[in-house]
């Protein structure tokens, strides 16, 4: 058996793009030339895992990675793997068992998916980027010196910065009349947001380098090519719908309340935990999370080409 890059999270939003992506650099004819790549997932019968099964030197498995073992990874020959975890609130408990499996199997190199680099710090009032940090202090600690790892801290991700406006958009072609456009941006802010895809094809191109050295214990910001503020989606959405947006709310957490009440009320999650999501945007706001913070190695490697105006065209079907 050739030894395998692991993909968790393969048809997720930018563990799609490590799958699709790595065949291709493995191709080169460098040291990885014959690694195979394992790409897990929940059902084989999903339309994007089947698309994935399709590729060159890919296998998917359905199997659910919490319940990864180090006899499982030794067996599957695992040597390196990607990992992009959930963010509910037993991420750090899951995640981290992971890696102990991980340094215990032997598993030379592990690329992670962080969150926005000006939130990943302990006194952070949500919680998840708590959880990354906690993360990424585990693997940079004595005890964790055999496992190599590289970890993204991606900017938020265009779709879900641009739904409200993708959906305000689809609604007023449908009825033609106007309700509140709720936008999670600030009005004047400048924001890096980054499409989740183009994350996945950085990772991919650090799981492909022969040489990982100067990669350990990195941890690298990602943004988007261009920045965009508040007034500016309201400008987007303002030329799909050829008039003027009349009423507009900034800075909107509204979606939280929802959120709680169908994803958590019923597993009892505390509220007090969940809703400290509505402090993860006050960096944006503050201007900290601009397409400037990017890091040099990301625009060496796999620079990040695609807008926010391209996203919103592409989520509109157009």
């Amino acid at each position: 058996m050739a030894p395998t890059i692991l993909i968790i999270g393969a048809t997720g939003n930018t563990g799609q793009a490590v799958v699709e992506t790595l065949p291709k650099l493995l191709q080169s004819g460098n040291a990885l030339s014959e690694y195979r790549i394992i790409a897990l997932t929940r059902s084989l019968k999903s339309p994007v895992a089947q698309k994935l099964a399709k590729l060159p030197r890919v296998e998917v498995i359905e199997q659910n990675w919490v319940e990864i073992t180090p006899e499982w990874l030794r067996e599957h020959q695992v040597t390196r793997a990607f990992i992009a975890s959930h963010n509910e609130p037993n991420h750090f408990a899951e995640e981290s068992t992971f890696h102990v499996a991980a340094l215990s199997a032997g598993v030379r190199y592990v690329v992670r998916i962080s969150t926005t680099a000006a939130n990943v710090r302990p006194d952070c009032a949500a919680y998840y980027p708590r959880a990354h940090w906690a993360i990424e202090a585990l693997l940079d600690s004595p005890e964790f010196t055999n496992l190599p790892w590289t970890s993204l801290q991606p900017n938020i991700f265009i779709p879900s910065y641009l739904l409200s406006a993708v959906e305000y958009i689809k609604q007023y072609r449908k009825t033609g009349k106007q309700g509140t456009l709720k936008l999670m941006a600030s009005k004047d802010a400048p924001v890096g947001v980054i499409d989740p895809y183009e994350v996945g094809v950085f990772a991919a191109h650090l799981l492909s380098q022969e040489d990982i050295t100067v990669h350990n214990k990195a941890k690298y910001v990602l943004n988007g090519p261009e920045d965009i503020t508040g007034k500016q989606i309201v400008d987007l959405v303002e030329q799909q719908i050829g008039t003027q947006v009349e009423d507009v709310t900034y800075q909107d957490m509204s979606f939280l309340s929802m959120l709680y009440e169908y994803n958590y009320v019923a597993t009892r999650q505390s509220k007090n935990v969940i809703y400290s999501i509505k402090h993860a945007p006050e960096t944006a706001w503050e201007g900290k999370c601009t397409a400037s913070t990017t890091s040099k190695a990301v625009l060496e490697i796999a620079p990040p080409r695609i807008t926010p105006a391209e996203v919103l065209k592409r989520l509109l079907g157009e």
